[in-house]
């Protein structure tokens, strides 16, 4: 049984975060931008199944999104937010795809020369085997450094629950995993957000508790206790709101966020949350 248990959270490895089964309850759906102040939101790592439901989302929002990643060609609508139209390219008149290393300065400066960007989302994920041991600290630092240039401040940056000072909300047999199989991307995910946190940027670093792939249920809880489950929607829903919402609650914090138990937190869809002029 354990066994069993430790191979179901390695399969998670790209997320680095354990699951349980969401509870669905209906959603308000997205309220198009068109009526408020639309945005330009950088997302990096945008092929990633959580960075492509921020893509995905943002576009159904009515905002403009220049995405980054390794693998423009595996940009496919999300299984979460897409429906029936899960797997198929997503492609769009408000969508810039450029292809790219995130740790190549060159690359991520591709991203802000092509369009003036709102809010930067940074969703990075990939087997160190395949990324090394510090792409996400040496990438997010490229990032935040053409952010400066730029006069850019708003960011979220999704790494895992038991980063950082989250340890003790991380069940028991996910922690053994951060200790062995997952030891080196834990390393970098502390890294990552130790460069953040010393930024001067205003960042909130996303901490979400097991993900999966299943619809949004428009459940975001801010937890301090152990973390449940929460669908990767739900988790681009919140950092969405974390770059789009001027009064954003959580920027300066690091929040783990589930589906279960803690605070509720309910998306601003106002127009003065997004910055628009009364």
């Amino acid at each position: 049984m354990k066994t069993s248990v430790a191979l179901f959270l390695l399969s998670l490895a790209g997320a680095e975060a354990f699951s349980f089964t969401a509870r669905h309850v209906s959603h308000r759906a997205p309220v198009s931008s068109s009526a408020l102040c639309m945005k330009t939101i950088a997302v990096f790592g945008a092929s990633g199944l959580t960075s492509s439901e921020c893509v995905y989302q943002a576009l159904e929002n009515g905002d403009s999104v220049i995405g980054l990643t390794r693998n423009p060609d595996k940009l496919v609508i999300p299984a979460g937010s897409g429906g029936s139209k899960a797997g198929e390219s997503l492609t769009n008149d408000n969508l810039t795809m450029i292809k790219g290393d995130v740790t190549n300065p060159a690359d991520v400066a591709k991203v802000f020369e092509a369009g003036t960007v709102d809010g930067v989302i940074i969703g990075l994920g990939g087997k160190t085997k395949d990324v090394g041991n510090t792409m996400l600290a040496d990438g997010t630092k490229v990032v935040m450094d053409e952010m400066k240039k730029s006069g850019l401040k708003r960011l979220a940056v999704v790494t895992s629950i038991g980063a950082g000072d989250s340890k003790d909300q991380a069940p028991f047999f996910f922690k053994i995993l951060m200790a062995t199989a997952m030891k080196s991307i834990f390393n970098d995910k502390n890294n990552q957000e130790a460069v953040v946190m010393g930024s001067g940027l205003e960042y909130c670093i996303v901490r979400p508790g097991g993900l999966t792939v299943e619809p949004p249920t428009g459940i975001i809880n801010v937890i301090d206790g152990e973390a449940g489950s929460i669908t990767r929607a739900d988790v681009a829903a919140f950092c969405l709101g974390a770059v789009t919402e001027e009064n954003f609650e959580y920027i300066g914090k690091t929040p783990c966020i589930s589906s279960v138990g803690g605070t509720s937190w309910v998306k601003d869809r106002s127009g003065a949350a997004r910055g628009e002029m009364e």
